[in-house]
């Protein structure tokens, strides 16, 4: 094919640089822009319509995943290729039910994240070994009479009542006095469990079904 016309989304720049570099070193692949946070890489991918857009799990202003959630809500044509530092389960399992095309660990060697573009780019699935076992669990893993939204734990629920008052992942992680990852891992969980891939589209369906409830917000 032509080549890759690639967005990449980081919050941190030498990050960026550092996988630029490589992917750019390969002669089908142009990084075309370059973004630090969630809302910055929707108007780059609104402006320079990329084919794959390489997206950190973890950014400002929106996630990696709530980005990919907002691609598919807007039926733009591109593939999505998450690249995080974690293999938890909910991360894994949340970012494809949001519509991801691909999940790598940062971790992985440039030779894989380069051919997860390129795969990715072709509109195929990629899921490397360390992290596709998160996905068999999720998808073997019998459970007895499911009921059509797996209930929030109380932490959870504690959790999306702080995020329907607006407060930051930090700002949650303060109040719960638990890290800014923790309340992520949190909120990946949640997004898998209700089906979404953005809070407002969590809180807008947990409060529907009665999952949380306004009144339960604290000070």
């Amino acid at each position: 094919m032509s080549t890759i016309r690639v967005v990449l989304a980081d919050d941190h720049a030498v990050v960026r640089k550092g996988i630029r570099e490589f992917l750019e070193e390969e002669g089908d692949i142009e990084v075309v822009a370059e973004a630090g946070d969630g809302e910055k890489v929707k108007a780059c991918i609104l402006e320079f319509k990329p084919d794959v857009a390489v997206l950190d799990v973890r950014m400002p202003h929106a996630t990696g995943i709530e980005v990919t959630a907002w691609v598919k809500a807007q039926g733009l044509s591109l593939g999505i290729l998450i690249l995080s530092a974690y293999d938890d389960d909910p991360f894994v399992i949340a970012a494809v039910q949001a519509g991801a095309h691909g999940y790598v660990l940062k971790n992985a060697e440039a030779e894989q994240i380069i051919g997860a573009v390129r795969q990715v780019a072709l509109g195929k699935m990629v899921i490397p070994s360390d992290v596709a076992g998160s996905l068999i669990r999720h998808v073997t893993e019998e459970k007895p009479a499911p009921p059509p939204v797996e209930p929030l734990t109380d932490r959870e629920r504690e959790v999306l009542t702080f995020a329907a008052a607006g407060m930051t992942n930090r700002g949650i992680g303060a109040q719960l006095s638990i890290s800014d990852r923790t309340v992520q891992g949190h909120l990946a969980s949640i997004y898998a469990k209700l089906g979404v891939g953005s809070r407002t589209e969590a809180v807008t369906k947990a409060l529907k079904i009665g999952a949380i409830h306004l009144e339960e917000r604290k000070p």
